[in-house]
């Protein structure tokens, strides 16, 4: 059913409703309440139906095709390329023009390996042609991590891909009428003005940037951990503060030019500056790349201009569903956003808790006027403490949720930092940034020196040893059981005769900090173990638990100086899942794919110790040193138990010792683990290949059937399903029931290789991969095993019961 269809069976209905509406008039508000829930199915079938379409169709991908269109978006810059979202009019295969294609695309530009290809400035209107090669949107599936494939949806691009080579037709082909790619050509110049202003070396430039005009990309990972450590990264961005402050400038200039002479009498000052604030806001909102705070404050805003010019007056909760309803409307994938639920969030916990509150911030109103100044004062920092004890306490819940900390110094950071942020290095950005040059940059300068003096001290405090504290994602009954406790304790009242009761509240809260995985119903017992392979690319990363224990085999490929699977997928799932320690790290051998995350891994995660193939000089043996943790090489015959969970070392040979150069290449001294109980029998593999295969063949050939036992095998397909692995006698050996490989979507490799699929489909051997099933998360339990797929995570399969 097309989205048509819909649309008409709920015209029908809402006809329906309303005809009942008049007819049956005790029950208009559960009609109402229908009509408007089929208005907004119908409409969200519409939005997700129009994306759906936009998708490249799967016989495309992978092809070249030469493209032209325009840059429709503010281009990610880093290193010696770009990123950037491209509007389709015309594209051209073999010949032929083609009707149905994506829209809009997102396209990297990148230099050739080792290349001295300058990649030219993509700016927001060019119209190019360009030779592209496309694929359908596609993103790592693990748990608690970055969801590509949802962002690329709700940005509606239909494929993303790379560019091989272009060229300039229109430097400027923007038309009259297209508001949207002016705002974005201008963020553009506001972005080089701001960069050009300020010294090469500034390191806060992309804070600037970002609190200008909501270009976050630009900052700093280091920067981004203390910002979230000390709680101050909603700051960081177009807060709602900043939009308002802005419209009351803009509604100011307009009601200091509008009372002059006789021009009141025609259209009061009032309605004049409350247009004006609104125009101001709208315009900056767009400015700021339309972000969420950035349109809750505009739809405010623009709701207390209407109801000035209607002559209504709007309760303070009215204004805030008016902009809720707005957002929704034009952006139905909003929620699945982290600022949606803190911007609103933050808004309605202030309206519910300071409604009762007088003088805030010191405003005097009615009888206020007559209390002496001093006493305003104090009233507007008590105020101000409150205002911010209720943000705190209200928005604890959904920072768990999303980003799994509570930040400790939050309220002490807060405290200055709002002030400083929004008062002095703000105003002074956004008037740098839109003054002509020669005053701008004498404004923009004192902007970012304040700002470096502001993180040196949040530098401080974020490394106090309890600045932060780490959770786990609660779950949705933790969150609702929490929040019952949080509205009591940040109700409006006088918190002289109520403090204690509020405190007794906010108790509950304390189950958000609990390690539920050791209470719940599936926890793991001893003699049993659970195995995550993580989708990671084109790499290997798998975490392997036991009842108390944990260890981690590999840590998946790195791309560039400041991109690894460590930061991008193995730490969040980590911290997603409340994993603050692991027992032990097991690096298969020294390629990159293999050891790529390990460095981002050690700085944030406690490790008891590392064992793997190593040379003597590689540069985690050194970091690990230096941090004081033990590491041995990895070598056969070696094993141990945890919780009656046994592990055994296959590979490399028993001689093996952390050397300079090893007598075979590294992928043949990959670290082969298996991990066991009484019924079952997991194998990790490395990138092991023929010459160390055949010699795990010869140690299973003078061990079986005595070492295997009867035991049911899950095995890793070596070297991500490569031809030259996967040989057939260790296979025949092994005799798995079921098979996995990791490997990255459409990788340049060809892994798994064909023959190497065909071979374990001829043997009737499942094959599961990463691309395909998303993580995989195999549970080993005393008489069964379970196996889900992310990519299916509402499907959790018995694949085998032993009775």
């Amino acid at each position: 059913m097309n989205w048509e269809s819909i649309c008409l069976i709920a015209f029908l209905m809402c006809l329906f409703c309303i005809c009942l509406c008049h007819r049956i008039q005790p029950l208009r508000h559960i009609f109402i309440c229908i009509i408007l829930f089929v208005l907004g199915f119908a409409w969200n079938a519409n939005y997700a139906d129009r994306r759906l379409q936009n998708i490249l169709s799967q016989e495309l991908e992978g092809k070249e095709f030469i493209v032209e269109g325009r840059v429709v978006g503010l281009a990610q810059t880093g290193g010696a390329g770009a990123k950037f979202p491209f509007a389709i009019d015309d594209m051209l295969i073999r010949g032929e023009t083609r009707t149905q294609f994506p829209k809009q695309v997102y396209l990297s530009w990148q230099p050739a390996w080792r290349s001295q290809q300058t990649i030219p400035e993509m700016i927001p209107g060019q119209r190019w042609k360009l030779k592209v090669k496309l694929k359908r949107p596609y993103g790592s599936l693990n748990p608690y991590t970055f969801d590509f494939e949802r962002w690329a949806f709700h940005h509606d691009f239909g494929a993303s891909g790379s560019v091989q080579f272009g060229e300039l037709l229109q430097a400027d082909g923007i038309g009259l009428n297209e508001f949207q790619l002016r705002m974005e050509r201008a963020r553009h110049h506001l972005r080089k003005k701001i960069q050009s202003a300020l010294p090469s070396d500034a390191r806060y430039v992309g804070v600037i940037v970002a609190l200008v005009m909501g270009d976050q990309n630009a900052i700093h990972q280091e920067d981004w951990g203390v910002f979230n450590a000390t709680g101050i990264g909603h700051l960081i961005s177009i807060s709602g503060l900043h939009v308002t402050m802005l419209a009351g400038v803009g509604s100011a200039l307009a009601a200091f030019f509008w009372r002059r002479g006789s021009l009141p009498l025609r259209i009061p000052v009032a309605k004049v500056a409350a247009f004006f604030g609104f125009l101001t806001a709208f315009v900056y909102a767009w400015l700021a790349g339309f972000q969420i705070p950035a349109q809750r404050t505009m739809y405010m805003v623009g709701v207390v201009a209407f109801a000035l010019w209607t002559g209504r007056n709007p309760r303070s909760f009215d204004i805030w569903w008016w902009a809720l309803a707005f957002v929704l409307v034009i952006d139905p994938m909003a929620p699945y956003t982290p600022g949606f639920w803190l911007s609103f969030g933050a808004v309605a916990a202030i309206l519910y808790a300071m409604k009762d509150s007088s003088g805030l911030l010191g405003i005097p109103t009615g009888k206020e006027l007559e209390v002496p100044w001093a006493s305003r004062v104090v009233q507007a920092c008590r105020e101000a403490c409150r205002v911010q004890a209720v943000v705190t306490i209200a928005l604890l819940p959904i920072t768990l949720f999303w980003f799994y900390q509570a930040s400790m110094v939050s309220p002490l950071a807060n405290a200055f930092a709002i002030p400083i942020v929004s008062y002095i290095v703000t105003p002074l950005a956004i008037a740098g940034a839109l003054l002509p040059e020669f005053i701008g940059q004498w404004l923009l300068l004192p902007a970012h020196t304040t700002m470096e003096c502001l993180a040196k001290l949040l530098a401080w405090l974020a490394s106090w040893s309890w600045s932060v504290v780490w959770s786990s994602q609660p779950t949705w009954w933790l969150l609702a059981s929490s929040a019952l406790g949080m509205i009591y304790a940040i109700q409006p009242g006088d918190l002289a005769i109520s403090w204690r009761s509020r405190l007794c509240a906010l108790t509950p809260t304390a189950i958000l900090f609990m390690p539920w995985s050791h209470v719940e119903g599936n926890a793991i017992k001893p003699g049993e173990f659970k195995a995550i392979v993580l989708d990671i690319g084109q790499g290997t990363a798998v975490l392997i638990e036991t009842a108390n224990k944990r260890l981690l085999y590999d840590t998946g490929p790195i791309q560039g100086k400041h991109d690894d699977a460590g930061q991008r997928t193995i730490l969040p799932y980590l911290r997603g899942r409340g994993i603050h320690q692991i027992d032990r790290m097991v690096i298969s051998h020294s390629d990159s794919d293999h050891v790529g995350g390990a460095s981002s891994l050690l700085k944030h995660i406690s490790f008891g110790g590392m064992m793997g193939s190593l040379p003597s000089d590689n540069p985690l043996l050194k970091n690990l040193k230096t941090r004081k943790i033990p590491s041995f090489p990895c070598r056969y015959g070696q094993r141990w138990f945890w919780d009656n969970v046994e592990f055994v070392i296959w590979h490399p040979h028993e001689s093996t010792h952390f050397q300079k150069q090893y007598s075979m290449k590294p992928n043949e001294m990959s670290c082969v683990l298996e991990v066991r109980n009484k019924s079952y029998s997991f194998w990790l593999t490395g990138d092991v290949e023929r010459q160390g295969e055949a010699q795990i063949t010869e140690r299973l050939a003078s061990v079986m059937p005595k070492e295997l036992g009867n035991r049911q095998l899950i095995f890793m397909a070596p070297h991500h399903g490569s031809k030259t692995s996967s040989s057939i006698g260790l296979v025949n050996m092994l005799k798995p029931d079921f098979a996995f490989a990791q490997n990255g979507y459409r990788n340049r490799y060809g892994h798994p290789h064909p023959t190497v699929t065909a071979r374990y489909e001829s043997l009737g051997i499942p094959f599961y991969l990463t691309p395909e099933t998303g993580a995989q998360i195999w549970t080993f339990r005393d008489n069964s095993l379970g196996f889900t797929s992310w990519f299916m995570r509402w499907e959790d399969r018995r694949l085998w019961h032993r009775q």
